[in-house]
């Protein structure tokens, strides 16, 4: 079960995860999941697996990522998806991202994603990250949230996340990271 109503985020885990062997179902609407409060990314993805797995009475996932600019001292962070505020949408995000911080700043995509299984109790956090540049303007079509402005250390920085195919971006990404060191766990 994958703990999130984000579409964006069910359509690229399912991508990473079910290729190897993992599969996800989305969460069912009637289970309602905590409120992001916590000043890591590990303290928001772990609440939202346990509410799931607990909900639900199966092993669940969750994830809670986001980009750090270090220009600003890693703003947005854990507040990446409300940066421009509460409801914000991804273009009213990066707008303020882009205005705050100059281009050629450095940036870091961050993921921590939690598994937790009610049966046994055990948890597991995997963390991934991604780290590049902001781009001078927004390019690609491909992606979301940030990715139009996230020009990636690898392929040179050259094409931003978002003018990336799946696969390109899988390969590097922060939640395609996170998603391979969670799948290791699991094998054991």
């Amino acid at each position: 079960m994958l703990a999130t109503r984000n579409a964006h985020k069910v359509i690229e885990m399912r991508r990473l995860l079910e290729a190897s062997g993992v599969a996800l179902e989305p969460l069912p609407e009637g289970v309602e999941l905590p409120p992001e409060v916590g000043d890591t990314f590990a303290e928001n993805a772990l609440p939202k697996a346990r509410t799931a797995a607990r909900s639900l009475g199966r092993p669940a996932i969750a994830d809670d990522s986001g980009i750090e600019a270090e220009a600003l001292g890693g703003a947005p962070g854990v507040r990446s998806a409300r940066y421009a505020g509460e409801g914000a949408t991804d273009a009213a995000n990066l707008a303020k991202l882009r205005r705050q911080a100059s281009a050629g700043s450095a940036l870091r995509y961050v993921c921590a994603l939690a598994y937790v299984d009610p049966g046994s109790g055990e948890e597991h956090v995997a963390f991934g990250e991604c780290r590049g540049r902001l781009a001078p303007e927004a390019r690609g079509t491909r992606g979301f949230g940030y990715d139009p402005v996230f020009l990636p250390e690898e392929y040179g920085q050259t094409r931003t996340m978002a003018e990336l195919s799946d696969a390109e971006k899988d390969a590097i990404s922060h939640r395609g990271t996170a998603a391979r060191a969670l799948v290791q766990w699991l094998r054991g």
